[in-house]
């Protein structure tokens, strides 16, 4: 007796494709379409068990409906030199009145009764062309941006700081200028009081007058060269901040 026709439709009819790398798992769909009114019992097989998970491996597809089914190729060691010689098989029936127990309905089936379609497997690389370009712009994407977001963040954040730093220094700077001229006044106006004082004075306290005066003297030029020293440090952080 002639064998029946598969009545299922696969897609794909022929071939499973597989797409490496397989360092990792590597699942395909295999869709299975019942176009009958009547529900269809399925099972699928492979020569190669051991390298394949299938979900679901077996089950029943109701009238006008379908199925997907993921094979999953476990992770292998590929050589391109070596033909896949992996094979799976699609079985069907129309499923009787009770299927609670398929395992009895699968034992129980004629052999003119089963119907089944044979795909083979087959490996694939991805090109050379789009492993790198895949790569790069996976790496380069994120980075590009991530560079973008630091650089407008730190410059809004050292222009903020920049400028409040600056307008302090300004400020210290002209409060420092203000003392510098204030001291050289005085220091001006102590040595025209000096001079008269020191011409009248006798000669016997000269000595201690003129001790008093170098006292103070080394007093206001220390001052006033504390102040040289602050104004040049500003003027170094001033010029450092503006650029």
């Amino acid at each position: 007796m002639a064998k029946v026709e598969q009545v299922l439709l696969l897609e794909p009819q022929h071939e499973l494709k597989f797409r490496g790398p397989f360092t990792d798992v590597v699942t395909t769909t295999l869709k299975l379409s019942n176009p009958l009114d009547k529900v269809v019992c399925f099972k699928v097989k492979t020569t190669a068990p051991r390298r394949y998970c299938v979900r679901p491996n077996s089950g029943i597809i109701d009238g006008g409906a379908s199925v997907n089914v993921s094979v999953m190729l476990q992770p292998f060691d590929y050589d391109p030199n070596e033909k896949s010689k992996h094979k799976f098989m699609v079985q069907s029936l129309v499923a009787p009145p009770d299927t609670s127990d398929m395992e009895a309905v699968w034992k129980e089936a004629k052999p003119e009764e089963l119907m089944d379609s044979k795909l083979r497997c087959v490996f694939e690389l991805p090109s050379e062309n789009e492993k790198p370009h895949d790569v790069e712009i996976n790496k380069i994407t994120p980075t590009a941006a991530v560079k973008t977001e630091s650089s407008v963040m730190s410059k809004s954040v050292s222009s903020s700081l920049d400028e409040s730093e600056a307008k302090k220094l300004t400020e210290d700077n002209r409060r420092l200028q203000i003392e510098f001229q204030r001291l050289l006044e005085e220091n001006k106006r102590l040595k025209e009081e000096e001079g008269p004082r020191m011409r009248k004075q006798p000669q016997t306290i000269q000595p201690i007058s003129t001790s008093s005066t170098m006292i103070k003297d080394e007093g206001l030029n220390t001052r006033l060269l504390a102040l040289v020293v602050l104004f040049f440090i500003l003027g170094v952080i001033i010029g450092k901040v503006a650029l």
